[in-house]
């Protein structure tokens, strides 16, 4: 709790700015995200005196062999556990951008069509978790495959705590099944990559990208199967020479926007990238195991010759693939969130 409590008296120093207001769509930002802080505080130590008063009537229960006090203690008990596990949900998101939307790429890994093919299908999972969830998903490119799947895809998720939520998504999905673009009916594995990242605001991103460090390409853009639905060159190529990062957008009307949009999204890659490094660095000099991070295989679906999905990081596991594949993900989610928490 004290890192919220920080936070608060961080964002409160801002709000009392004589210049806080300039910005205004900076400043709701900033009072949305201090209203949620303070009601998470003040949940806290709302239950900290129920349970204090609870522990009253448990004692005067107890002392005056009083059924009716005793039932009204049990009664307190049960909302203060509601209470309680809300409380722990809001907890989980303790992250600095994890009130924000998310950003997120999937691409396929070596493996073809296959691999393709799985890309689709993770793709289309995080879609249907964000409609299960009420979200909003926005394409902002797409890349068909050659015969089945896609080559890659970047979908912007807009929804109350987005990344929060998909940020433990980020790694590896293993996929084993018996492959239907085979004849030889063998059974295959196949990758695909996924990437998270914050929605962050153009305010909120300090770094600096020097334009000769960039190389920018136009084509048509492209609607799923592949074909151009636009016959000018509208969509962007953005290539980060430095790092090698490439960013495409296509889903602006015009090619200056899908241009912005992709400048927007490599910024906050890289600086996501920088603020993972400076992490990294900080819990390896603390002696902390530090893995890699989208090397890291998070978590295997196996159709054949059994039916199972498990986190490699948690230990999460349920038999019915096709609800996972369907979106249900939130188990995995939370079980991720919940061990991040224990571990910090």
């Amino acid at each position: 709790m004290a890192p919220k409590i920080e936070r608060i008296a961080a964002l409160e120093d801002q709000a009392g700015g004589a210049a806080f207001w300039n910005d205004p769509v900076k400043a709701q930002n900033i009072m949305r995200e201090l209203s949620g802080l303070r009601a998470t505080v003040d949940g806290f130590s709302a239950i900290e005196r129920r349970l204090q008063d609870a522990q009253v009537l448990v004692d005067l229960a107890a002392e005056m062999d009083d059924a009716d006090s005793a039932r009204e203690a049990a009664a307190e008990a049960e909302a203060i556990d509601a209470a309680r596990h809300d409380i722990e949900q809001e907890l989980m998101f303790s992250g600095r951008h994890d009130g924000r939307d998310a950003i997120v790429i999937i691409q396929p890994g070596a493996g073809g069509v296959d691999a393709q093919d799985w890309a689709l299908m993770v793709y289309r999972m995080y879609s249907r978790w964000a409609e299960a969830h009420g979200f909003k998903t926005n394409e902002v490119d797409y890349a068909a495959g050659d015969q089945a799947g896609i080559k890659n895809v970047t979908v912007n998720i807009a929804g109350e705590r987005a990344y929060g939520w998909l940020r433990g998504e980020r790694g590896i999905h293993r996929l084993v099944r018996m492959s239907p673009f085979n004849a030889g009916g063998t059974r295959e594995t196949s990758f695909a990559r996924v990437e998270v990242y914050p929605d962050i605001q153009d305010d909120d991103i300090t770094i600096e990208i020097n334009p000769a460090d960039l190389e920018i390409d136009t084509y048509r853009s492209q609607g799923a199967g592949g074909q151009n639905v636009q016959k000018n060159e509208s969509a962007i190529r953005i290539r980060h020479i430095p790092t090698g990062l490439v960013v495409t957008c296509q889903d602006q009307r015009s090619q200056t926007q899908n241009r912005e949009r992709a400048l927007h999204i490599l910024k906050v890659r890289l600086q996501e990238q920088e603020e993972r490094q400076r992490e990294a660095e900080l819990r390896s000099l603390k002696g902390e195991h530090v893995e890699a991070e989208f090397g890291s295989q998070i978590r295997n679906y196996v159709l054949h010759p059994y039916q199972l999905v498990k986190d490699t990081r948690t230990g999460a596991e349920t038999g019915n693939t096709q609800a996972v594949l369907d979106g249900d993900l939130d188990a995995f989610m939370r079980a991720y969130l919940r061990g991040e928490r224990r571990e910090n």
